[in-house]
């Protein structure tokens, strides 16, 4: 080996593979806004984030939902978001009566609604139990995306929207799916935050209107000098 040569598989290879993947990634930047506007006006109105992955993105999924419930930066609402491995007792349920193939299609079932979201993350796209998951949430009204790997791969087109990561390895798959979560709960808290501002704008006109209407109901008050309460 060349002296001061990096060693393959060494841990600046990792970081160097990162370093490339990333910035193709930064092109997804309006994808994740759009998800994060999408997303606040639906659990704004009621409606619910379901999450689902394996193994690792399981643990990505859990990731998203906790900064749902609790927060991501500043104080804010909590909002209605289930990772569907978590519960344990359904899934090894489900598991050992329908099989591994329905754990998160059948919670899908119990607990998606028309507007809900379905969140499926997969490094490789292709996991039986998400795609069927992703086939019960669409057949039930629920909007899907999903965060892959590379593409082509049958989940993205399963979701009504996915964003494929393109990186030649699981692991930094996983990394930008890190990233794509904190960037979605950025934009979703983005949202929120600009929606408080218009309320409180329309409010603050409404009252400035009200006031001017009860002191001008089209004739001038004592204290107005220009009307007849004002005259010598």
């Amino acid at each position: 080996m060349t002296p001061g040569a990096v060693p393959p598989g060494s841990a600046s290879t990792h970081c160097d593979a990162l370093h490339e993947a990333l910035a193709r990634f930064r092109g997804e930047t309006a994808l994740l806004d759009t998800w994060g506007r999408e997303l606040a006006s639906r659990l704004s109105a009621g409606a619910r984030l379901l999450v689902a992955g394996n193994g690792g993105s399981a643990a990505q999924a859990q990731h998203l939902t906790a900064e749902l419930v609790g927060r991501y930066r500043e104080d804010r609402p909590a909002y209605s978001a289930l990772a569907l491995h978590a519960d344990t007792s359904s899934t090894t349920a489900i598991a050992n009566d329908y099989g591994v193939q329905a754990v998160f299609a059948r919670q899908v079932r119990a607990h998606g609604r028309p507007d809900d979201v379905l969140m499926l993350l997969s490094t490789s796209g292709a996991s039986p139990n998400l795609l069927t998951a992703a086939e019960e949430a669409r057949a039930l009204g629920l909007a899907v995306w999903s965060l892959t790997g590379p593409a082509p791969n049958p989940l993205a087109p399963a979701s009504d929207a996915a964003l494929c990561v393109d990186a030649p390895v699981a692991a930094t798959v996983q990394e930008l799916h890190l990233v794509a979560v904190h960037m979605l709960c950025e934009a979703f808290d983005a949202a929120l935050a600009a929606e408080d501002v218009a309320v409180e704008g329309l409010t603050t006109g409404d009252v400035a209107v009200e006031g001017l209407t009860a002191g001008n109901g089209g004739e001038a008050g004592p204290s107005d000098p220009g009307g007849e309460g004002g005259r010598a």
